[in-house]
């Protein structure tokens, strides 16, 4: 486990979690699969032992723009899914469905309180 240390860092942070937060923009006519796929996200990597057991938060922009953020078990972990045969598959299912966009680029980023709606259920 990191130690923190007194000017606000940690030692051993590489071995912290790491928490990402990442925008999906539906490709046309993908925004259902695009919802169902990102509510798979985390259990996958999870499968795989590369997050934590923190739940994501996932929301939809006014745009239709999916953010989820959630913790990887550490930065090992990041670098290790850009190799793994599992995370390569369901990136590139992602790939099929959506472009990524820096959070940054959604309308509501400007706003002082940045708000989203939570990500609607699953249609049945």
């Amino acid at each position: 486990m990191a130690r923190s240390t007194e000017a606000g860092g940690a030692e051993g942070a590489s071995m912290a979690g790491r928490i990402v937060i990442v925008a999906y923009r539906p490709k046309a006519g993908r925004e259902e699969t695009l919802r169902r796929l990102v509510r798979e996200h985390v259990p996958r990597l999870r499968a795989q032992g590369l997050v934590t057991e923190r739940e994501p938060v996932l929301m939809e922009a006014a745009d239709g723009t999916v953010v989820e953020v959630f913790e990887w078990a550490s930065k090992e972990a990041i670098e290790a899914a850009h190799t793994h045969p599992a995370v390569q598959a369901l990136w590139g299912e992602f790939a099929a469905v959506c472009d990524y966009v820096p959070v940054g680029r959604l309308s509501e980023a400007g706003e002082l309180f940045t708000e989203l709606a939570p990500l609607p259920p699953p249609a049945d």
